[in-house]
């Protein structure tokens, strides 16, 4: 049959407004969801068909971990939403504390892997119980109720250990002491030592990570560097320190991968200066943040 009025082009242009509109709600969202959180809020922006999609808790839901569930059932405190695009952004940006408040999750906002903090008091820290050397204060700027400060020591070593089952698995993952320095300190412009490894492997291993760090900078007339969103920071200089968004200070302890397998290993996150042996004062530590990095 012959094809009348402009050799189809009329057919074509009558097609494609129309196509969109068959694929199924549960196909669109398929797609979206195969996606990234960043391109469903551009999708949602360049096209009114997909906004109502774009939004749906279908979508959503496939960002979120698969046991958002169970981790949200341990929140100290109630964690509400009207929809699963609510929630995804409310665990990116406002981080909630578990168990006893001395653990707290967030999600990347980039990709919706999962990134813990562990505070002060799910921490090791040498001497800690002893009240000449430490104390414990509460601070409104910190998220967990107590963090620790640091009167006078001249053995510092802060370590913490972290169950890998419940990070995402096939993500490489950086752990960060976080930090202030308070108004009066002494000795902590020192270079101290970080190490970052699997639990029961040897300190040779390819996985362990040893790094030079400053808790302060040396005194070379720079600042600090400030942070941006999502975590991301601007390094001023290798091993230094880096103000967060949150107003906190943070130094990279080390990188670790977490594999795909179901094997729940336990990684184990140290800093130390024990080498030296001055006296050190007017640290305020509020714990271990282990975020994902890709």
């Amino acid at each position: 049959m012959k094809n009348e009025g402009g050799g189809g082009s009329g057919v074509a242009s009558a097609v494609k407004p129309t196509n969109f509109a068959l694929l199924s709600e549960g196909c669109v969202s398929y797609i979206l969801s195969q996606t990234s959180p960043r391109d469903v809020g551009r999708a949602s922006s360049i096209s009114r068909g997909f906004k109502c999609f774009a939004n749906s808790d279908a979508v959503w839901e496939r960002f979120l971990p698969a046991d958002y569930l169970e981790i949200i059932a341990r929140s100290v405190s109630p964690v509400v939403y009207s929809s699963k695009k609510e929630l995804y952004f409310r665990l990116c940006d406002s981080p909630i504390l578990l168990d006893d408040g001395n653990l707290s999750f967030y999600l990347n906002k980039r990709n919706g892997k999962k990134c813990f903090m562990l505070g002060a008091h799910a921490l090791s820290i040498a001497w800690q119980d002893t009240l000449v050397f430490w104390r414990w204060r509460s601070l409104t700027e910190s998220r967990f109720s107590k963090v620790a400060e640091l009167l006078a020591v001249c053995w510092l070593e802060i370590k913490g250990n972290f169950r890998t089952k419940m990070l995402t698995s096939a993500t490489s993952y950086a752990a960060y002491l976080v930090y202030k320095i308070g108004e009066i300190s002494h000795g902590l412009d020192f270079t101290g030592k970080t190490l970052v490894r699997h639990v029961g492997g040897d300190d040779d291993d390819d996985d362990v990570a040893k790094t030079t760090v400053y808790l302060k900078p040396p005194k070379t007339g720079g600042g600090l560097q400030d942070g941006c969103r999502d975590g991301e920071v601007v390094m001023m200089m290798g091993g230094g320190p880096q103000r967060r968004v949150d107003g906190w200070m943070e130094i990279e302890l080390g990188r670790f991968y977490n594999g795909e397998n179901e094997i729940d290993d336990e990684v184990k996150m140290c800093f130390m200066e024990t080498r030296e042996l001055h006296w050190k004062s007017g640290l305020i530590v509020e714990g271990i943040d282990i975020r994902a990095i890709d």
